[in-house]
C-alpha cells in the first residue's frame, strides 16, 4: 500500500487503461466492401494502426461539433490513404467513427467503486475528443468521477503536464497528494512533470488493496 499511503485523489487515463477498444475490423470490413473495397484483415489493421497514431497527436482539434467532424474526415482520410482506397473521407467517416465501440477494461470500474468508496476523488485525463463523457456515461463510469478532462478541452495534451494540472485544480488537490494511472510514456511524463505519482495499467494492479 505504499503507493496508495498520504493518497486524496487519483486520475486514470482513459483508453487502454480504463476502457479498451472493441475489434473494430469486422465493421471497418464490411463498411469498406460495401463501397466495393476489399482489403484484407492485415491491411485494415495496418492502416487502422497509422489512423491511430495520427490521431493521438490531435484530439485536442475535437472541441465542438463543427470541428469534430473535420477531424474525423481528416483521420479516415489518412485510414483511406494508407489503405490506398479511393473513397471520400467525409461520406466514409460516420461508417468509420461507427464501428469503434469501446468497453471498460475488466476490473477497472469495481477497483474505482472501492476507491470512491474509501474517499478518493476521482477524475479522468485523457487525449481524446468531445465524445469522452458521453463514451463514459453509456458504459456507466461517468458517474464516477468529478471531472473528465479531455486533451480537446485542456487544448493540450499529454505529456503536457498542463492537461493534468487543471484536473488537480477541479478536484482541489495538491499534486503530491495525487496518483494517475496510465498505459504509455506520455502518461507518466505528464504526470511527473506534473508533481504527481505514477502508476502503470491495470487500475485493478495499481490500486491494489485500495479497499
Amino acid at each position: 500500500m505504499g503507493r496508495l499511503n498520504g493518497l486524496d485523489a487519483v486520475t486514470v487515463d482513459a483508453n487502454g487503461t480504463l476502457v479498451r477498444l472493441v475489434d473494430p475490423l469486422p465493421k471497418l470490413e464490411q463498411a469498406l466492401r460495401e463501397r466495393g473495397v476489399e482489403r484484407t484483415p492485415a491491411d485494415i489493421a495496418g492502416a487502422f494502426a497509422v489512423e491511430a497514431g495520427y490521431y493521438q497527436d490531435r484530439s485536442l482539434r475535437g472541441r465542438d461539433e463543427a470541428s469534430l467532424a473535420r477531424l474525423h474526415a481528416d483521420c479516415v482520410g489518412v485510414f483511406l490513404r494508407e489503405l490506398g482506397a479511393d473513397l471520400d473521407p467525409a461520406e466514409f467517416a460516420p461508417a468509420y467513427v461507427a464501428a469503434l465501440e469501446f468497453e471498460l477494461v475488466p476490473g477497472a470500474g469495481e477497483t474505482l467503486e472501492l476507491a470512491r468508496a474509501a474517499g478518493l476523488r476521482l477524475a479522468v485525463v485523457s487525449n481524446w475528443d468531445l465524445r469522452l463523457p458521453e463514451i463514459l456515461r453509456r458504459l456507466g463510469a461517468g458517474r464516477l468521477f468529478e471531472t473528465i478532462v479531455t486533451s480537446s478541452e485542456a487544448g493540450t495534451a499529454k505529456p503536457d503536464p498542463r492537461i493534468f494540472k487543471l484536473a488537480l485544480a477541479r478536484l482541489q488537490v495538491e499534486a503530491a497528494r495525487a496518483l494517475h494511472v496510465g498505459d504509455d510514456t506520455r502518461d507518466e511524463e505528464g504526470a511527473r512533470r506534473a508533481g504527481m505519482r505514477f502508476a502503470y495499467a491495470p487500475i485493478e494492479t495499481a490500486l491494489a488493496g485500495i479497499a
